[in-house]
């Protein structure tokens, strides 16, 4: 039972807020929710103590939207925040503005996220606290010459990395001095100089994702709870992870631990939070950034050391000490079931879940967010839960997930499931003298993504154009009616779901008893207008893919560009989307600029394709075919 901590407003949603008020409770701790018209019947806000609707279509304006949150606060008294992983996890502005509203962050304090937050800060604080970073330059982009000259010191492949990007968001590969005078170029004139954004490490082809589950509290005690190895990845983004991390070469532990303690103790941590690094083929560990949150796959590290991260979360933000965690027991494997269908490159799809029956027996353990019923948008993650699987060692929890996977059912959409299985039972995964190097980072995409995704005639994966023939069940918003009443003298509007209105009058018509859907954590608030045809007969017209935020446009009117050539990045929830033209033609208008926020089915740019003779409508909102894109997901977000 914590001292101070006495109510936990939790500025997050889904599976992450559920996960938080579970814990809270067991310590005895009161809970706010809050949440957007849409996840007024999820399961967190029935549980949460208390709940506040957070007003508005997009998440800039609910769960994003920083002074309405701390409203929040003070309306509910609450005296102490939990932002789960996403949203304004990692934002330090918000954390100073809890702090300045008098309650407890329960993560690191702001000046720890803003040396981490950024990814040259973040070297530099490797630098100095003696780990060694991926060889790269701890400055921005400025000058062409430093580039070739780190290129053809190093060699090709490069990577140039947006300084706040994370989980695949923001990397370019570039394989030669052309491509990295294109980069530079595209950069430098079509984006008014934003390379400063930028900075070059090299790209280490062969190498395992190891890292740190650690906590340290406002004593100065250490702890590494579990090591984890994510390597099983899909566009730099993980989707197997386990705890610990296996056929680790001698040494290599304790090189971690004491990397770890050296980075935590160099910005003043005091939380949990996750450091990340690459292990080579050679041996040698580099460090990649420091997660200053709660990760997704912290269910694996809680299950081999029989702890409880969250209440480790609160207990070391009250104040408290640490739990020294014993050494790791067992081994536990967290599948990532995503909306992402293996027959097309693992792309991101839609639908609504018509059948869900998760496994169950010794070792399961289900963190999810969603039930049978709901329906899945494309928009934002992918995500439906977390299948986690442990045993007394590797080869036994090998044994349970393929016992598992026979027990899952999911019908309605796609799943990684199928992909799993094989996995699972592929021998340079499961076998002991196995995954130490066979088992890389580009290892599932090598062997079994190798294929691009299939594609409309416009361009867009399939996958993403369901919407076009039924396949994208819409999420309906729930009608309301709003009324004035007075409780305890006071007066205050009392809003209420029609469907309850009309259930008290007896006036009520015959409506659809289909159950309420529920978006997904990063699934769209805004919902775009009824399904419509797609326009395959007009291919010169690029829409958006998807609810984001415009990061990059690479072209400008008036140029020519081939078939497959980038032409836009959007970004949301941490996601980039690279949309590409899906056929050769000359840019006729850009409809959009870097920052502007665009809904699904808005033109990003329209093309006069070679050939077809079509001078596409200038209509910004019509729902059309997106180009070709390929989306990267941060988990926890991920």
């Amino acid at each position: 039972m914590t001292e101070i901590v006495k109510k936990i407003l939790i500025a997050n949603r889904g599976e992450i807020a559920l996960r938080v008020v579970r814990t809270a409770h067991e310590m005895g701790i009161a809970t706010v929710a809050v949440y957007s018209e849409q996840d007024r019947e999820a399961p967190y806000v029935d549980m949460a103590d208390e709940a506040y609707l957070l007003p508005g279509d997009t998440y800039k304006d609910t769960y994003l939207n920083e002074d309405l949150l701390i409203d929040v606060l003070h309306r509910s008294g609450a005296d102490a925040v939990h932002p789960g992983y996403g949203f304004l996890s990692e934002v330090a502005t918000f954390a100073s503005k809890v702090a300045q509203a008098g309650a407890i962050w329960i993560g690191p304090n702001p000046e720890a996220l803003t040396d981490l937050g950024d990814k040259i800060t973040a070297r530099r604080v490797a630098t100095r606290a003696k780990v060694p970073p991926v060889p790269g330059l701890n400055e921005s982009v400025s000058d062409i010459r430093a580039l070739y000259d780190f290129a053809h010191t190093h060699g090709y492949p490069i990577m140039m990395k947006r300084t706040d990007g994370g989980g695949g968001r923001g990397i370019t590969i570039v394989r030669s001095d052309d491509e990295l005078r294109s980069f530079y170029m595209n950069h430098d004139a079509l984006q008014g100089g934003d390379l400063d954004e930028y900075f070059v490490e090299r790209f280490i082809d062969k190498g395992r994702h190891v890292e740190t589950q650690c906590g340290r509290d406002s004593h100065g005690n250490f702890a590494v709870y579990s090591t984890r190895d994510c390597s099983v990845q899909r566009r730099n983004q993980k989707l197997i992870e386990e705890a610990p991390a296996p056929f680790l070469p001698e040494g290599v532990h304790d090189q971690l631990v004491n990397y770890s303690r050296r980075l935590f103790e160099a910005v003043g941590y005091v939380g949990l939070g996750t450091c990340e690094f690459m292990l080579t083929d050679t041996g040698k560990v580099y460090f990649l950034e420091v997660n200053p949150r709660l990760q997704v796959e912290h269910t694996v590290s809680e299950e081999v050391s029989g702890l409880d991260l969250v209440r480790e979360q609160i207990t070391i933000a009250d104040g408290g000490a640490l739990t020294e965690p014993p050494e790791p027991r067992g081994h536990s494997f967290e599948l990532r079931i995503t909306c992402e269908d293996p027959a097309k490159n693992l792309t991101p799809s839609s639908g609504t879940l018509t059948k869900l029956e998760w496994p169950s027996g010794p070792g399961i353990r289900i963190d999810s967010g969603v039930v049978e019923g709901d329906t899945i948008s494309p928009k934002f993650d992918s995500m439906m839960g977390k299948l986690v699987v442990t045993a007394q060692d590797r080869a036994a929890a090998v044994a349970r997930v393929r016992r598992a996977l026979g027990e899952l059912h999911i019908e309605g959409v796609p799943t990684p499931a199928s992909l799993f299985e094989q996995v699972f039972r592929d021998d340079e995964f499961t076998a002991e003298h196995g995954h130490a190097f066979d088992v890389s980072t580009k290892w599932l995409e090598r062997k079994y993504l190798g294929r691009a995704a299939a594609a409309t005639r416009a361009g867009q994966p399939a996958s993403l154009s369901g919407a076009a023939d039924g396949g994208a069940a819409q999420v309906e918003s729930k009608p309301t009616e709003t009324f004035v009443i007075e409780m305890n003298d006071q007066r205050v509007k009392l809003t209420v779901p029609l469907d309850i209105v009309e259930n008290i009058t007896g006036s009520a018509r015959a409506r659809d008893a289909k159950r309420p859907t529920q978006p997904l954590r990063g699934s769209g608030l805004h919902q775009a207008a009824s399904a419509k045809p797609t326009n395959a007969d007009r291919p010169g017209v690029i829409s958006a893919p998807m609810q984001a935020v415009v990061t990059r446009i690479n072209v400008a009117e008036g140029q020519h560009v081939a078939k497959g050539d980038l032409l836009v990045v959007l970004e949301s929830m941490k996601m980039e989307n690279y949309v590409y033209a899906p056929a050769a033609g000359t840019v006729t208008k850009i409809f959009v600029a870097p920052a502007a926020g665009v809904e699904a089915g808005q033109t990003l740019v329209t093309l006069d394709v070679d050939g077809a003779g079509v001078k596409p409508k200038s209509d910004v909102g019509q729902a059309a075919p997106s180009a070709q894109s390929t989306a990267q997901h941060k988990g926890e977000v991920q």
